[in-house]
């Protein structure tokens, strides 16, 4: 009787001991994150900001720490962020979608959806020659057609389509809907020959103008009633009613003489009236809206019991289809071990960058410091939320160095 008490004291001992090991951790793991946001928002990297880490089909924490500062709002659950780039994903998802319903190839010319990009120039120095290559879809998936975005350094670009400094379309009326942006890019001359190069560019705005084509609806209502319903995606969307306007976060600028919170810079209107809707960075969303689409792709393509896509698609979306930096003339210099997928970054290498970083991990950014990756070997993805510019590659890998330092024994 003394021993089988004795076991069952010493197994509870045991219980005791595992379950203050995994305290102690998820302490740390807290502790250490939430350090992490505090210190971007001490060197003015950001202001308020939020992180979801998600793993084991649940949240090992969901915390946002707030500035104080005036001008800035508090982050809560029904902040809405313009996530920019982090649009590209969502169109490239909705692609999937229809490739694998056999709606087009991935070789298909885009002039056979869209006529206005038959004949198409380049730019060969300083003379316009006509391409001898066929744009495919292929092209567009990977950022090898030749449209460039504008940057700092060149703001006035012969390979960017009526855009002006450093938006895609400072108020959305330059173009009222998706035909008349793909006819001034189809009026742009490319950079090089169609599928020679990769050049990161504004290839996900032509997308939604061909899943429009193709299914004969509006961009945002396809991506509504196929992705954003079924996600329960319900605060995502290339507009906004007044009262969400109110839950918008102000953009923190600390770039030159600029620094402090503004709506000024807003840069895109978000009316309601606009079919302006450009699948490479017009979204808006919320931190539990976008964490549903990433737990989406943790899980292989099923959301809840809903298949949005196959994981075949998402081997798809990750493939290696151009190299990185600096294989790659034009790619991301920060992303050393890194190549481009889908429009997604995949690690290859993370030796090169990331040394505490598992291979595999995906993900993407957007123009305001807003961040994902998603990792399939350890069913996890990160998310990181803020709205400030100056743009920097540095913040998703700071807050990868904290939590793989931490979760090595989950």
């Amino acid at each position: 009787m003394l021993a089988k008490r004795s076991l069952l004291l010493f197994v509870a001992f045991l219980f005791t001991l595992v379950a203050f090991s995994n305290t102690s951790l998820r302490a740390e793991l807290d502790g250490d994150i939430k350090a992490y946001q505090r210190s971007l928002i001490d060197q003015e990297t950001t202001g308020s900001n939020v992180v979801i880490i998600f793993k084991d089909g649940k949240r090992r924490y969901h915390q946002a720490v707030q500035s104080g500062k005036a001008g800035d709002k508090e982050i809560d659950e029904n902040t809405i962020f313009p996530i920019w780039s982090m649009s590209k994903p969502i169109t490239t998802v909705a692609m999937m979608m229809l490739h694998e319903e056999g709606k087009f190839e991935w070789d298909d010319e885009v002039s056979k959806f869209l006529p206005c990009f038959e004949s198409l120039t380049w730019q060969d120095g300083d003379k316009i020659r006509p391409c001898t290559k066929p744009l495919r879809i292929i092209h567009l998936m990977t950022h090898r057609a030749g449209w460039d975005y504008p940057t700092i350094e060149n703001e006035i670009d012969v390979h960017v389509p009526d855009f002006s400094f450093d938006s895609i379309n400072p108020n959305q009326t330059r173009h009222n809907d998706l035909q008349s942006f793909v006819e001034a890019c189809a009026n742009t001359p490319l950079a090089f020959e169609p599928g020679t190069q990769y050049l990161y560019g504004i290839n996900q705005g032509i997308q939604g103008r061909l899943i429009e084509v193709i299914t004969g609806l509006p961009f945002e209502e396809f991506l509504e009633k196929r992705l954003f319903k079924p996600l329960g995606m319900v605060d995502t969307g290339f507009s906004m009613t007044p009262a969400q306007r109110e839950r918008f976060q102000p953009l923190f600028i600390n770039a030159g003489s600029l620094k402090g919170f503004t709506y000024l810079l807003d840069q895109m209107t978000y009316q309601p009236g606009s079919r302006a809707h450009f699948g490479d960075a017009g979204l808006v969303s919320t931190m539990e809206d976008y964490s549903r689409f990433c737990e989406m792709l943790a899980a292989s393509g099923e959301f809840r019991g809903k298949r949005i896509i196959s994981p075949e698609s998402i081997e798809t979306m990750t493939k290696k289809w151009a190299g990185g930096y600096p294989e790659e003339q034009n790619a991301f210099q920060p992303l050393l071990g890194h190549y481009n997928g889908f429009s997604l970054f995949v690690l290859e290498d993370p030796s090169k960058k990331e040394t505490n970083v598992p291979e595999g991990i995906y993900g993407w950014a957007g123009y305001h410091n807003t961040h994902f990756w998603i990792d399939p070997q350890n069913e996890m993805f990160g998310l990181f939320m803020a709205r400030a510019r100056p743009f920097n590659w540095e913040v998703p890998m700071g807050l990868r160095k904290v939590v793989y330092g931490n979760l090595t024994n989950p």
